[in-house]
């Protein structure tokens, strides 16, 4: 068979019909198979991204607000208490400039003061005289309180027993130190103020641990502070502050709460640098403010207080209110330089 096949000369036919196999999609027909699958491919690549994109997304959605709180803080809290304190400073400034130039068209305490009869003067005089000597007093008690390392462990615990401990030493000694009549001399009245200033005085001991070069340089931005901030009182209307009691009182309530909170919350995350920035920057305005209204409030109770009252004039409960406010400005000024304006707390 085979020989007649190639005599016939039907063996090539033979061999291409054995080896050419009729295809049984057609070339259009492929390409278009092609173009289906690549397109699905891709189809489904990009299902499967949105799939994956949503999902992330209602992850994020889903953060609880423990997780958006304990986050790492950005800054922003410390550069708007930076922002208010410098705007704070320069309205201070501003209003020593007006009312210490004379520029106000009322008078003020310092006008007043050529009129003042003797006991006005001697009242204010001692009230500054136990301001001074609270002090003296507060700054004694903080460096012995430092050196002792028993005291040291009690007031430097943030524990919430250790904190609910010295806020109730310091309201009881404060609260013992104006129930008790003035005299003149040295009595039970006086004795009760010595514990009050030991008792501040032990509780901010370990603010020293920032450095000797700090706490000077706080101190004498304090006593600035402080300075102007009298000056203004004196200068400005006799009653230009008395009116803001109410204000201040809302926002020490705001910051004592993020003082408290903060002993507990780092200052690295969100809600603990809000908290931080509150207690710093704006305790530090607030206090500020306090010590304008209590100023006025001096003079004014010194200039209206009967003479011949059964219970006489007392110096040593109106020197504790400026010297709170000077202890908490102070206190935030340490705390402020030592941490480089917030700028070492976001480390």
């Amino acid at each position: 068979m085979l020989t007649v096949c190639v005599k016939l000369n039907l063996a090539p036919t033979l061999i291409k019909s054995a080896t050419y196999v009729q295809p049984l999609i057609r070339p259009a027909a492929h390409n278009n198979l092609i173009r289906s699958f690549v397109g699905n491919g891709r189809n489904s690549v990009r299902t499967y991204a949105n799939d994956a994109r949503d999902s992330y997304s209602r992850a994020s959605r889903r953060r609880t607000l423990k997780e958006m709180a304990m986050e790492p803080t950005s800054g922003k809290p410390f550069h708007i208490g930076q922002g208010a304190l410098a705007g704070g400073a320069a309205l201070g400034l501003g209003a020593l400039c007006y009312y210490g130039l004379g520029l106000s068209s009322q008078t003020g305490a310092i006008d007043h003061s050529v009129l003042w009869p003797t006991y006005v003067r001697e009242r204010i005089r001692a009230t500054y005289m136990y301001f001074g000597g609270s002090l003296i007093l507060t700054a004694g008690a903080a460096v012995a309180a430092f050196r002792s390392p028993t005291m040291m462990r009690l007031v430097g615990n943030n524990s919430f027993l250790s904190i609910a401990a010295t806020l109730a030493a310091m309201i009881a000694s404060g609260v013992l130190v104006q129930s008790i009549p003035y005299k003149e001399g040295f009595g039970a009245k006086q004795l009760a103020w010595m514990l009050h200033t030991a008792v501040v005085g032990t509780v901010i001991a370990p603010i020293c641990l920032i450095g000797g070069p700090l706490l000077v340089r706080a101190a004498w931005y304090t006593a600035g502070v402080v300075g102007g901030l009298s000056t203004v009182a004196v200068c400005a209307p006799s009653e230009k502050f008395l009116n803001i009691g109410g204000p201040l009182a809302i926002g020490f309530g705001v910051v004592l709460a993020s003082s408290i909170a903060s002993a507990f919350l780092p200052p690295t995350t969100a809600l603990g640098a809000g908290l931080y920035s509150i207690s710093m920057y704006g305790g530090l305005l607030l206090f500020s403010g306090f010590l304008l209204y209590d100023t006025q409030r001096i003079i004014r109770a010194a200039e209206v207080y009967p003479l011949n009252a059964p219970v006489p004039f007392d110096p040593v409960n109106a020197s504790i209110s400026i010297y709170l406010d000077t202890i908490n400005i102070f206190i935030r000024i340490a705390m402020i330089l030592a941490g480089g304006g917030g700028g070492g707390k976001k480390k």
